[in-house]
């Protein structure tokens, strides 16, 4: 049976300095100058400061020690290489291939798959130009001005994340003026109401974006805004208002899109990791120009390419992964908070958090071995300082909870009020630099008590504080600095999966419940046209199913004549 990492000295040695390290207040920590320094580190204008982590040099030694004994370079390497790492799919994992520059060589299965990407990245060029000129139009002949992009999961929330982050920043907004971008993901109705409206068909351009086009929520969902495109502009319009990207030509021109207008990605890429694919630079190339998104990829490529060659004392992705590590299976704090003191950067956590917790969910080894420690990280958050008024008071006072603090120097939107001692965007960033230091510190009874507080409340008033966390500065937020940001955590999550010894690139745990929904979907449809009674299901079940199917029956028994059509939402 293969060796879970768990058995190895080197894990065993740092397991030995848990105690130690517990021992030592971070106030106590933050003294050591030497080491402060030692933990501060800059690369391409961003600035990593990880001094408020519950580590020492000699732990720092030993978790590099772990990376040795995990052979964390050679499985990077092998993922740059483009071996089959993904070894239950049996798939290369090459998202880095697809911000790669157009001269360099990565090979998939012997053949560089560089060339594939920007054949496509030059036909994205192309067709967002086309439509931004309007030389593409509608079917009526007026321009596509509104862009609804239909997908679930990594397919949604990288490109709404980037999108998000985007169109407040001002070297960008012309660009964007009197352009659309929104996203349709979830199945529920109400969303697609929320998608659609506002929007004219004449003036929409919807982009499907499904691998193999079968996505049970997503097609559902571009069956329904077909259906809207041709209740206004007949069938005809479909080929000019809806457009793919997908690897299923054959579905794809089935669904009634030219397979011309379909746009390639490749098994290489998972959903999560697909942002920097057609899946996000095509909407984002209509939205912002080709030149705006092919910044984002170069700002990837470059933490792309310091992932690969720096030395791990100065690797920001290894060093983070590392960290993430110490606290996850070590320290047993099974959370983090992401926590980006810019309002722009509110759908990074959620991204973050599919990205993170879809790759590392995972309780076997890539060998199928059950795990015998805690891998995986519960990841969530808010932009500061909405979170401070939210969830803090469990971070200060409640659980421990390692956080990642993540700040711009100068804001998007820049407002200096006259007579005010700061700026808006100065004194949102005061929080970012007290809230580190506040956890770090706390505040002790005896200070309190020098304070004068009333000894009834001083139990409720005290703060344990040796919270760990963790500081990154950007100059400022733009395409480049958000494609830094997305491959930082892209290849923080890569680390810690290859130091746990996990498979990070596949997600067979979401498999499970589409296979129960397909049989619930069946029964349902079953019970409406044939009278079927509910079967197959446990009591629980099958009482609940009992109880939609009876209710649903006859509010619509109610109001209409037969199940209801669809209802779009008034232009």
């Amino acid at each position: 049976m293969a060796t879970l990492i768990c058995e190895r000295p080197e894990w065993k040695d740092l397991q030995s300095q848990t105690a130690v390290v517990k021992k030592t207040h971070l106030r106590e920590l933050l003294k050591e100058e030497e080491r402060c320094k030692s933990m501060i580190m800059a690369f391409d204008g961003i600035l990593l400061d990880y001094s408020r982590q519950q580590v020492t040099a000699e732990i720092m030694k030993k978790l590099f020690n772990l990376a040795e004994a995990a052979r964390l370079k050679e499985k990077i390497e092998k993922m740059f290489n483009g071996d089959h790492i993904n070894k239950t799919e049996n798939r290369s994992v090459l998202h880095v291939a697809l911000r790669a520059k157009r001269d360099q060589i990565i090979h998939s299965d012997s053949k560089n798959v560089v060339s594939d990407v920007w054949e496509v990245l030059d036909n994205i060029k192309g067709f967002s130009e086309r439509v931004r000129s309007g030389d593409w139009a509608g079917a009526t002949g007026k321009p596509l001005t509104d862009v609804v992009a239909i997908g679930i999961g990594g397919s949604f929330l990288g490109p709404l994340f980037v999108h998000t982050a985007l169109q407040t920043a001002p070297d960008v907004a012309e660009a964007c003026k009197g352009r659309r971008l929104r996203f349709l993901a979830n199945v529920d109705p109400i969303d697609v109401a929320r998608s659609l409206d506002g929007l004219s068909q004449e003036t929409t351009l919807v982009v499907i974006v499904s691998k193999t086009f079968t996505t049970a929520e997503t097609m559902l969902n571009a069956r329904t805004v077909r259906s809207w495109i041709t209740s206004a502009l007949g069938s005809d319009a479909v080929s000019k208002h809806m457009v793919a990207v997908s690897t299923n030509l054959k579905l794809v021109k089935e669904f009634g899109i030219d397979p011309n207008n379909s746009f390639a990605f490749w098994d290489w890429v998972g959903g999560r990791y697909s942002v920097c694919s057609a899946v996000g630079i095509l909407p984002l190339s209509i939205q912002y120009g080709f030149s705006v998104a092919n910044k984002f990829l170069q700002g990837a490529e470059s933490i792309d390419n310091h992932f690969k060659t720096a030395p791990f004392e100065k690797n920001i992705p290894v060093l983070l992964g590392l960290l993430s590590v110490w606290n996850v299976s070590f320290l047993g704090h099974p959370a983090r908070a992401i926590l980006p003191y810019c309002q722009a950067l509110e759908k990074f956590a959620p991204h973050i958090q599919q990205l993170s917790m879809e790759s590392n969910g995972k309780g076997v080894s890539i060998e199928g071995v059950p795990l015998s420690f805690e891998a995986g990280e519960i990841d969530f958050g808010e932009p500061g300082t909405n979170g401070q008024h939210s969830f803090y008071q469990l971070i200060h006072q409640g659980r421990v909870i390692p956080c990642d603090f993540i700040g711009i120097i100068e804001s998007q939107q820049p407002v200096y009020l006259k007579g005010e001692t700061v700026s808006n965007h100065d004194e949102l960033m005061c929080n970012f630099f007290a809230q580190a230091d506040a956890l770090a510190y706390g505040k002790t009874p005896e200070e309190l008590q020098a304070e004068g507080v009333s000894e009834h409340l001083v139990p409720h008033k005290t703060f344990s504080g040796n919270r760990p966390s963790l500081s990154i500065l950007l100059p400022k937020l733009t395409p480049y600095t958000l494609g830094q940001l997305l491959s930082i955590y892209e290849h923080r999550i890569a680390v810690q999966g290859f130091i746990w010894g996990i498979n990070s690139f596949d997600q067979w745990g979401v498999e499970l419940g589409k296979t129960l929904a397909s049989h619930v979907r069946k029964q349902i449809n079953a019970t409406r046209k044939e009278g079927k009674s509910v079967s197959g299901f446990n009591y629980s079940t099958s009482t609940l199913l009992d109880h939609y199917l009876k209710v649903k029956s006859d509010v619509y028994s109610s109001q209409h004549d037969s199940f209801p059509p669809a209802i779009f939402p008034s232009k």
